[in-house]
């Protein structure tokens, strides 16, 4: 096993080094389907990771993760998210113009910069343990939990930096290859850590006597994997570093340090403001939801088991840890389109290539929906099977979710064709953009949560979700049309949408006839997912082939 492992590695260097991490580079559809099916890979393994991690939680236990998660977030995409996203775009435009040296001071000075912001960053988290915590859940269990993932706020600034960095230089295999290192260091080592403590409970609390819930501890060493995997993924990209070949040669001229970390700080801090914003919404869920709970009571049978002091935070432990990990599957991985994107544009933008700018948002918004719909169409029909199948340990959590995931699914089509217009605005210059319109959505989020929750319960989060999001594609798609001058041709869409729904029937009459017959719950989910896969394909084959005539250019 050591020596196969041996042999991997060395290969995948090999190959790393014989191509060039910097001369590889790849267009937008090569570069974009690289990142996606890495992120594929990579919430592959999140669901190894957060599936089994669920059954082992509960309700309750969910409640302390997603608490840390809450708070991390927010602070995470303040940090990386606009990071990454700066210094691609300054990577891109001083390649674009074959400034080379500009390129590496770029890297120098980000790298300087936001590993300070990042470690202001795990501070702040470590002394809001507490706090948050029994602000959020009522009691301290949940602030092991809340310290423990602090660190990965510095780890993933140093990470961003890299990954920024190559996908600038139109090369995303390490943004590919670090995901995959992540995922895989995240369910490993969260999986191992949360079983240990789930089954030498005597043991945990000897040693930490200060914890007053085994759930929390458990929760603590779960979230401790998220840390590890941030870890993973900066010592990939220190390796990478020893395999690194520069492109030489081209402009000399480089910018000062300090004008390089304003035009940074000009492009990196809206959107991570808007990437902020965007995680604002589980914080409005878990106040709004636990808070409109706890006051008006819920709307629907209380699982059995469940006391009533602890039934606000299990609903919203169930609604986040089930309903909103699987709403958050597919994208995850379309927003891998809006790395590629940003390049591609960017690129375009600068050489004035209009006809570029049009073929790449044309691919980067089509290839989300087509992605999208039927995924969205496919959960919403069969959401009981899914949730049966991914979590047959969790019964009552899986009971509160299925209504909820179905009414999520309208907004996760509109989330997914929002990541790229976001991409695409900061590359035409319009960083504040998506900050402005994901404002303008977490104040609907807000007020929607406020008015549906007392009527519908959980469903009435998941509503205003969808509403949140469709007002957040509207609004982005028109601010980017409006600022690049360009027209959407609509047919295709509509296609898409109608092969959607074709995709959906199908799933359901394939996975309702199995069900008749016998078949296991597996097995039925299995056909239908198959089955709908197939009519899909059928029906939108005619279109995939005009398009790639149409906009898919060589590389």
């Amino acid at each position: 096993m050591i020596s196969a492992t041996y042999i991997f590695v060395k290969k995948v260097f090999f190959i790393i080094r014989s191509e060039g991490i910097e001369l590889k580079k790849q267009n937008f559809i090569k570069g974009s389907i690289i990142l996606m099916v890495s992120a594929a890979a990579a919430k592959v393994l999140g669901a190894v990771f957060k599936i089994p991690l669920t059954n082992m939680l509960g309700g309750v236990g969910m409640s302390y993760f997603s608490c840390a998660y809450s708070i991390f977030m927010p602070v995470y995409s303040l940090t990386v998210t606009g990071l990454s996203a700066a210094v691609a775009r300054m990577t891109a435009q001083s390649a674009a113009l074959g400034m080379y040296e500009n390129v590496r001071r770029i890297r120098r000075t980000a790298m300087l910069l936001f590993s300070a912001a990042g470690l202001v960053g795990s501070l702040l988290i470590l002394l809001m343990a507490v706090p948050f915590s029994v602000y959020t859940v009522g009691n301290t269990d949940g602030a092991a939990a809340v310290a423990m993932i602090a660190p990965a706020v510095l780890f993933g600034c140093i990470t961003a930096v890299e990954r920024g960095h190559y996908e600038g230089m139109s090369n995303m295999y390490p943004t590919a290859l670090s995901q995959l290192a992540e995922g895989a260091v995240k369910a490993g080592a969260g999986l191992m850590l949360c079983s240990y403590v789930t089954s030498h409970p005597r043991t945990v609390m000897g040693l930490f006597p200060f914890i007053t819930d085994i759930r929390g501890a458990a929760a603590a060493a779960g979230i401790t994997g998220v840390t590890l995997s941030t870890l993973g993924a900066a010592v990939f990209f220190a390796f990478l570093r020893l395999f690194d070949r520069a492109p030489k040669g081209g402009e000399r001229c480089v910018q000062s340090r300090r004008e390089i970390a304003k035009r940074l700080l000009s492009t990196a801090l809206p959107v991570g403001a808007g990437a902020v914003v965007t995680n604002l919404t589980a914080l409005i869920d878990m106040w709004t939801v636990i808070g409109c709970i706890a006051v008006f009571g819920y709307v629907g049978k209380a699982p059995a088991g469940v006391s009533a002091s602890e039934l606000p935070g299990f609903i919203y432990g169930s609604f986040a840890g089930i309903a909103l990990t699987v709403f958050n599957l597919v994208p995850s991985v379309t927003n891998m389109l809006g790395k590629g994107a940003l390049t591609c544009i960017t690129s375009a933008c600068e050489s004035g290539d209009r006809a570029a700018m049009e073929r790449g948002t044309m691919q980067a918004l089509l290839t989300s929906a087509a992605i999208s719909v039927p995924s969205a169409v496919g959960l919403g029909v069969m959401a009981p099977e899914v949730l049966g199948v991914l979590y047959p340990a969790q019964s009552d959590e899986v009971t509160v979710c299925i209504a909820p995931l179905r009414w999520l699914m309208a907004g996760m089509v509109c989330l997914c064709v929002s990541y790229p217009l976001f991409s695409m605005l900061q590359a035409v210059g319009k960083p504040s953009a998506p900050l402005k319109i994901m404002l303008l959505g977490t104040a609907v989020k807000l007020l929607g949560n406020l008015l549906l929750i007392p009527f519908m319960g959980v469903s009435g989060a998941a509503v205003s979700t969808s509403l949140c999001y469709a007002l957040i594609l509207l609004f982005a798609v028109r601010t980017y049309l409006k600022v690049t001058g360009l027209r959407l041709q609509l047919a295709p869409f509509c296609k898409i949408l109608y092969s959607g729904a074709m995709c959906g029937g199908a799933a359901y009459l394939v996975g309702a006839a199995a069900d008749r017959g016998g078949a296991s719950p597996a097995a039925a989910l299995s056909a239908s997912v198959i089955s709908g896969g197939a009519v899909y394909v059928f029906f939108i084959r005619g279109l995939l082939l005009r398009l790639r005539r149409r906009y898919t250019v060589s590389a």
